[in-house]
């Protein structure tokens, strides 16, 4: 009732006790007459009119005089009058001064000294003019109010009205030293919260706030720069860090004006921290203030009269360090390398300055080193340098150093490439690819130089990783200089692929084949070049498929591998992506639809290709080939292929004279051969956009449905069911779907029940519940309840739980979102929320024989779950979890095991609780007979060690001693893993 009434009448509206309150001469009571004034106030300050408003401040004013116990109260009020609109010109400057000259802030408790930091804020941010009014004497009131604040919570809001009194422009007058003395002598900050702090501030909140008020002026040079020299000095490690950050901000506002006196000692701080600290992060930061330095010094403009103080600043860096690069022992040569490094790499001009005196030593000294290791040092530092010139993109001619050192920077690289040293080819390598991106560096010659260094490092290079290393680079570099490679690399790729070589053996033919493939994928970079690579490897897979070597099965899977690295390759650039498309995919049909007829004719012909292995392998590409295209060329393109496959209809494929109908969905053992392409079916149809309408889309529906339930071969029947699935999941809600979903349901009942059938009926089954599971269908609540009453089925069970991972895990070729199916977040967590308690109670409710199957299951779902989710649930799961490491399934102990693993680290408080017993159960499972399983408790044990130390303490001896066994294990992978648990423990 008192909120509602006019300000004017709320004194005579109050209680007697309330009005003799303020007029009472104890202060106690006068001050909870005002406390009650001031809560009123708080409520209903934007109700006040402008000349109540004036009363109340004239009245607070006046009451900051009176006893030190009345004084937060007042406070209160004021703060509620800062915050009114109505607040007449002048008032608020009045408010300052008043508290300015009558209150001492910091006698006053944290909430009191809060309050008034919150009255100057709400001033500060509505009358800002008015405040710029009082001129210097404002920022000295504020100076006296904050001078010896303590508390981290007042200090915040503090530290903010310092920011914005420079940021806004307030005169600071004579009293810049003693603004940055009052905020200063909190640097560095050194604050540890309180355990279970409820308020929440870390140290690196105050240590941000603080720094953007010290890197907030030019005029806190003076003062703050040899307060930093100082403390880069300390031996805190968190006060080096904490001043070398400082600085690194601090230069983005400075100019050299500001650096000048201080650069030698500056300098000199930052050489014996690089040139002696052994913490990476400190040295990293001495290289940030470092390149800052530099970068502030090059944007200070220069006239005729004035000294270039980077010139001078970078004299003095090179005279340091650059004798270090010459040194026998090469100790200093990596600091020094860095320092230089960080200084060039600020402006153009300093990399020139640098360069210039660096390069021609650095090209003398690899001449001089004979050793591949030393050389390789020196070629890193070199490398390190041209990288720094990809910043600026062209190699200007009138300045750049490097221009003039072409030809001997080319010629040490070259040497690299050809030394017998890897690891010197590495680097050679890596430095190749940066001076092909050097616009202008390479000369026509170079180039060729280059393709020629990088084929015969590619194919005839012994050592993996150079060979692997030079087609990455061949990568990168083709889209810079296509014409170069598509001349010169894509034939001598292609004729050594076709070559044949008495002298070889054959497996050091297959192995060159091998590379050659790699090699034309890793290339096919620009568009110009996928039209040269596509069809020698078409070729070249046509040439396999008709071969009869014994090993060709592999050979065309080999070749899908790089079909399919090129499809990705493409998939960022529309013309190259529908080049592929149009090319590849109706190629790669045409080949299966041939070799399918001939099965029957002639058993010979073709046969690898009908391989699961190699269909298999032809899914990505087909896939990778049309996830990326628009609606209007998948929709072209899938009204040839849907019709190639319901009604044979083989006009688009090339060479397409076949012997006899392609028929894939009609019945007989003539046309199994045919029936196994319905994985590049799959492939081609699950992979369109969404929004791209499918020609007889419920026709072939219906067709998949049939097929995964009839079929006799696993591969196929799998193949349609994930087909019919990727349709189900994009197919737009209403009554078609329902019908198809229903008509799914009656195939798979029964099949389920009875029959000859039931896997296929498991495995449709399964895949369609995973496709409604991802979007949220209402069905498949339902399909899940019947998947989990096969798990007490004697025959199905097994198989029944091992899909549970199915559902969970992400599938590669079918439903996910790189091939546009419907996937809503967070369906994993619903999945358990809706199905791990149905789990719970079929494991207790069944019988002994079909329990593990239940654990199989749960074990799946847990293991797929994100962990942060499972450590919520953890409690209550935990016990079931134990038992799963009881059960003789391989699979269930090694999926509970990689479940454990992470909660031991996440979730130590919980896990401690079941100590013994994980103990226990991970010594005795690291003598399974399963080599995976031992691998898997030997992790757990080793995490074990993240638990609390008491907790630990009664085990050690034991595990110990248990650990010794498996150091004799006879797999190394198991003995490496036994080493570090034992080592840990």
């Amino acid at each position: 009732a008192w909120v509602s009434l006019r300000t004017t009448d709320l004194l005579g509206f109050l209680p007697t006790w309330a009005r003799s309150c303020l007029e009472n001469t104890d202060p106690r009571t006068r001050g909870r007459g005002i406390q009650l004034l001031s809560q009123v106030l708080l409520q209903c300050y934007s109700l006040l009119q402008e000349k109540e408003v004036l009363h109340l401040v004239l009245f607070y004013e006046n009451r900051l005089q009176d006893h030190h116990l009345v004084i937060p109260s007042v406070l209160q009020g004021l703060r509620a009058l800062s915050m009114c609109e109505v607040l007449s010109p002048g008032l608020a400057v009045s408010v300052l001064k008043a508290i300015f000259q009558e209150v001492h802030v910091q006698s006053l408790l944290q909430l009191d000294r809060h309050t008034v930091y919150s009255i100057i804020t709400n001033f500060m941010a509505t009358r800002e003019e008015e405040l710029k009014g009082l001129g210097a004497d404002f920022t000295f009131g504020f100076i006296q109010v904050m001078d010896g604040e303590k508390d981290p919570r007042n200090l915040l809001v503090a530290f903010q009205i310092v920011r914005d009194l420079i940021a806004k422009n307030y005169a600071l007058g004579p009293f810049v030293e003693e603004l940055f003395e009052v905020t200063s002598c909190y640097f560095p900050i050194d604050f540890t919260p309180p355990p279970s702090d409820p308020h929440g501030i870390q140290r690196e909140d105050l240590i941000l706030s603080l720094r953007s008020v010290l890197a907030s002026t030019p005029q806190f040079a003076e003062f703050l720069l040899p307060l930093l020299i100082e403390k880069m000095d300390s031996d805190l490690q968190s006060a080096k860090l904490d001043s070398l950050q400082t600085l690194t901000a601090c230069c983005a506002i400075y100019g050299q004006k500001e650096l000048q006196e201080f650069l030698p000692s500056l300098w000199s701080s930052l050489r014996r921290e690089v040139f002696q600290t052994a913490s990476e992060k400190i040295e990293a930061e001495c290289l940030a203030a470092l390149h800052a330095l530099s970068a502030c010094l090059s944007r200070s403009v220069l006239s005729s009269d004035t000294e270039d103080l980077l010139d001078s600043f970078l004299s003095s860096i090179l005279q340091d360090c650059r004798h270090h690069l010459c040194e026998p022992d090469m100790k200093l040569v990596w600091p020094s390398a860095k320092l230089l490094q960080a200084a060039a790499g600020a402006s153009l001009r300093a990399y020139h300055r640098v360069t210039r005196s660096v390069l021609p030593l650095l090209l003398e000294q690899y001449t001089k080193h004979p050793q591949s290791s030393q050389r390789r040092t020196i070629l890193e530092m070199l490398l390190g340098f041209l990288e720094l010139q990809q910043k600026w993109g062209h190699v200007e001619e009138d300045e750049s150093t490097l221009l003039s050192l072409r030809a001997s920077v080319c010629s040490v690289v070259f040497s690299a490439l050809t030394d017998p040293s890897v690891q010197l080819q590495l680097v050679g390598i890596r430095a190749l690819t940066v001076l092909g991106s050097l616009q202008g560096f390479l000369s026509p010659s170079d180039l060729e130089l280059i393709v020629d260094h990088l084929i015969r490092l590619t194919l005839h290079e012994e050592d993996s990783q150079s060979s692997e290393a030079a087609m990455e680079a061949a990568g990168s570099l083709a889209p810079i200089f296509p014409k170069v490679f598509s001349e010169r690399m894509v034939p001598r790729l292609e004729e050594e692929l076709h070559s044949e070589r008495e002298e070889e053996s054959s497996r050091d033919h297959r192995s060159l084949r091998q590379r050659c493939l790699q090699a034309l994928a890793a290339v096919s970079t620009h568009t110009s070049i996928v039209r040269e690579t596509i069809p020698v490897l078409l070729q070249h897979l046509r040439k396999v498929q008709k071969g009869s070597e014994a090993g060709n099965t592999q050979d065309l899977v080999s070749v899908c591998q790089s079909l399919h690295r090129v499809a990705l390759q493409c998939q960022q650039d529309a013309e190259g992506c529908w080049y592929y498309h149009q090319t590849v995919v109706p190629c790669l049909l045409a080949m299966a639809v041939q070799a399918a007829m001939q099965e029957s004719t002639q058993p010979l012909l073709g046969k690898a290709l009908l391989e699961e292995e190699v269909l298999a392998a032809m899914v990505p590409v087909i896939s990778a080939a049309t996830t990326q295209l628009s609606p209007e060329l998948a929709a072209q393109s899938v009204s040839h292929v849907v019709p190639l496959f319901l009604d044979g209809e083989v006009s688009f494929l090339p060479q397409n004279s076949f012997p006899c109908s392609f028929q894939p969905f009609e019945d007989g053992e003539c046309l199994e051969a045919q029936r196994r392409l319905i994985a590049l079916l799959m492939a081609f149809v699950c992979s369109l956009p969404r929004n791209v309408a499918i020609p007889q889309q419920e026709r072939l529906l219906r067709e998949l449905l049939a097929l995964s339930c009839s079929c006799n071969c696993p591969f196929t029947a799998t193949t349609a069911a994930k087909c019919f699935a990727g349709l189900v999941n994009k197919h737009p809600a209403g009554q078609q779907l329902d019908e198809i979903l229903q008509l799914a349901v009656n195939r798979m009942e029964p099949s389920l029940a009875e029959g000859p059938r039931r896997m296929q009926a498991l495995t449709l089954l399964l895949w369609v519940t995973k496709a409604l599971v991802l979007r949220y269908h209402p069905l498949s609540s339902h399909l899940t309840d019947k998947l989990l009453g096969l798990l007490c089925d004697v025959e199905l069970g097994p198989a029944a739980a091992d899909g549970f991972s199915l559902l969970m895990a992400e599938s590669p070729d079918v439903l996910h979102k790189g091939c546009h199916a419907d996937v809503r977040i967070m369906f994993r967590q619903r999945f358990f929320t809706d199905n791990v308690p149905k789990l719970v109670q079929g494991f207790h409710g069944a019988g002994p024989d079909v329990k593990a199957n239940y654990l199989k299951g749960l074990s799946h779902v847990l293991n797929h779950l994100p962990k942060p989710v499972l450590v919520t649930e953890l409690p209550t799961l935990l016990s079931l979890l134990l038992e799963a490491l009881s059960c003789s399934d391989r699979v269930v102990q090694l999926s509970t095991l990689s479940c454990l693993q992470p909660l031991l680290l996440e979730a130590p408080q919980i896990m401690s609780l079941h100590v013994d017993t994980l103990v226990t159960k991970f010594l005795s499972l690291t003598s399974s007979p399963s080599m995976a399983v031992r691998i898997a408790a030997l992790r757990c044990a080793h995490a074990l060690t993240s638990l609390p130390l008491i907790v630990l303490l009664p085990y050690k001896a034991r595990v110990i001693r248990a650990l010794a066994k498996p150091l004799d294990d006879k797999k190394r992978l198991v003995r490496k893993e036994a080493v570090a648990a034992r080592g840990e423990w």
